[in-house]
């Protein structure tokens, strides 16, 4: 295999063990936040339903002394993906390999990840709805029987090789299943969806990494920042590193609810959860143009961000709350969006 198709393709080895990170090596809030994930299926929070139907599929795996099926995962950003398809390696007891679907650019890219991978191995891709199609195709025999077709040469003197995988295990990740193409959707033997955490699954998260941290907190402040955490594990860890911060630095060191609260807002995060863009989002839709429907380019010229980012970050979240409303003439603000600004539309229209 070509050395330098192997220096182009980003991933990570990780085993079941853990191993020693350099604090070099990464920034300290990347370090911090790898320490906070959970590492066993017992150690996760939430997703009942998915995490029984993953121990079944893994104990049974490890009765028979098999990798476990193709796993695909899909759901919104920061729900833990990532973290279960490194509990199913932990769990089996074999390394694991990360990588994402748009940095594998080329078929040898990914050749290069499958020729190095050890028998039972986890290769696990983020974002393989981005996959590239030459590369996709790479996939589809080696998912089936484990094999790898290489083309040799070029024009008429090319020939096809085909090489033996070892049997490993694809674990794919996904915010947008749609795009997922078919083919590659079926070879998957188990498909998870991961839905919104509730506040008290939250809540339990914040205690665990609080603990993890060693930052004090009673169950009060734990449960302040569940509450604007979005639904949402990551964002509940980030909003507690930054309480953290607050409370080191303005408070008693101890994370309490009248703590938690003050220091959510010092950060900009208000009662829903929401930050400076949701609100600017909200403040264009109901000061600016009064009610009126706005378009997407527009809505992101007024408040400085890319459509895009609006359509897949913000968004969502607004639509959840039932703050805002996407009809065919553009967004409109919900009722719940100008009650939240302190407003209502006969108010509106005098600013």
């Amino acid at each position: 295999m070509n050395p330098e198709a192997r220096q182009e393709v980003l991933v990570t080895d990780v085993t079941a063990e853990a191993r020693p990170v350099d604090p070099t090596a990464a920034p300290a809030e990347e370090v911090e936040e790898a320490g906070l994930r959970p590492r066993t299926l017992g150690e996760f929070v939430g997703q009942g339903q998915l995490t029984e139907h993953l121990q079944i599929v893994i104990e049974a795996a490890l009765k028979r002394q098999q990798p476990v099926d193709h796993l695909l995962f899909a759901g919104p950003p920061g729900l833990g993906k990532t973290s279960l398809a490194g509990i199913v390696a932990a769990e089996m007891g074999v390394g694991m390999r990360i990588t994402a679907g748009p940095v594998l650019v080329r078929a040898g890219d990914l050749a290069a990840l499958l020729t190095d991978l050890q028998e039972g191995d986890v290769l696990f891709i983020d974002e393989i709805h981005r996959l590239h199609r030459s590369v996709e195709e790479i996939l589809y025999p080696a998912m089936e029987d484990f094999k790898l077709d290489i083309l040799i040469g070029k024009g008429p003197t090319a020939r096809s090789l085909r090489l033996d995988l070892p049997r490993f295990t694809l674990v794919g990740a996904t915010t947008r299943t749609g795009l997922v193409a078919g083919p590659l959707r079926d070879r998957f033997g188990f498909v998870g969806r991961l839905d919104l955490y509730d506040v008290e699954e939250l809540q339990s998260i914040v205690t665990r990494s609080a603990s993890i941290l060693d930052v004090p907190i009673d169950a009060d402040g734990a449960q302040r920042i569940a509450e604007r955490s979005r639904g949402t594990p990551r964002i509940a860890n980030r909003l507690l590193r930054r309480v953290r911060d607050y409370v080191e630095v303005r408070a008693e060191g101890s994370i309490t609810s009248p703590a938690a609260v003050a220091g959510l807002e010092v950060f900009g995060v208000d009662e829903l959860g929401l930050d400076k863009v949701d609100r600017s989002i909200l403040d264009v839709l109901c000061r600016k143009f009064a009610g009126r429907p706005v378009g997407l380019t527009t809505l992101a010229q007024c408040i400085g961000e890319e459509p895009d980012t609006i359509e897949d970050a913000y968004e969502p979240y607004l639509l959840q709350q039932g703050l805002i409303q996407r009809t065919t003439r553009g967004r409109v603000a919900a009722p719940r969006g100008w009650a939240h600004l302190g407003l209502t539309p006969v108010e509106s229209t005098l600013l």
